[in-house]
């Protein structure tokens, strides 16, 4: 795609791309994504579940659409082009229980540099590669503001990581099958 969350964090400490080809146009593939209760997979609302128990936190099931939840617990869109493309992040101390977000300016995202933090942007993205077929991924990028706050996140990516990457490895094939069955019902 654009690369336009190069613009945010061109350099990452971690960072994760999952992509899928998705029988649809893009522009209906991207509101399924938008659209997607990512917690309605049952191993994905365990995940959470689980590192809830782990950090002694509470556990809040998210149930609207996946861009209306994020935007409802902090993050923020730093960039959106409809139907195509969704850069959204936040800074964020993932480690503690319970975990806020904060949204930053798009102008002041790239810059920001207050001690203790990470920086987090991810994305949608719908590639049309015809009229009927997309391909569609999301991309996790994260950042230290500090040495301290970057051996923090290590410590939790070593713990915590593989249930965040298998959020999007089950994740994306569930949109890819939900824009389909949509697509088909739809025709």
């Amino acid at each position: 795609m654009s690369g336009t969350i190069d613009r945010f964090i061109p350099v990452p400490d971690v960072g994760e791309r999952h992509d899928t080809l998705i029988r649809t146009p893009a522009p209906f593939a991207f509101d399924v994504a938008e659209h997607f209760p990512l917690q309605s997979v049952p191993v994905v609302r365990a995940i959470f579940w689980l590192r809830a128990k782990l950090l002694g936190a509470r556990h809040v099931p998210l149930r609207k659409g996946l861009v209306e939840e994020m935007l409802g617990i902090g993050w923020g869109k730093l960039a959106w082009t409809p139907g195509r493309e969704l850069v959204m992040g936040a800074v964020t101390e993932p480690w503690v229980p319970e975990v806020r977000f904060q949204a930053l300016p798009p102008g002041d995202f790239a810059s920001f540099r207050e001690p203790g933090l990470v920086k987090i942007v991810w994305t949608l993205e719908a590639e049309p590669l015809g009229s009927e077929l997309t391909r569609f991924a999301t991309e996790t990028r994260v950042l230290a503001t500090d040495d301290a706050a970057r051996r923090k996140f290590r410590a939790y990516w070593r713990k915590f990581g593989i249930g965040i990457v298998l959020i999007r490895w089950l994740g994306v094939p569930a949109i890819r099958r939900e824009a389909e069955r949509r697509y088909r019902a739809a025709r």
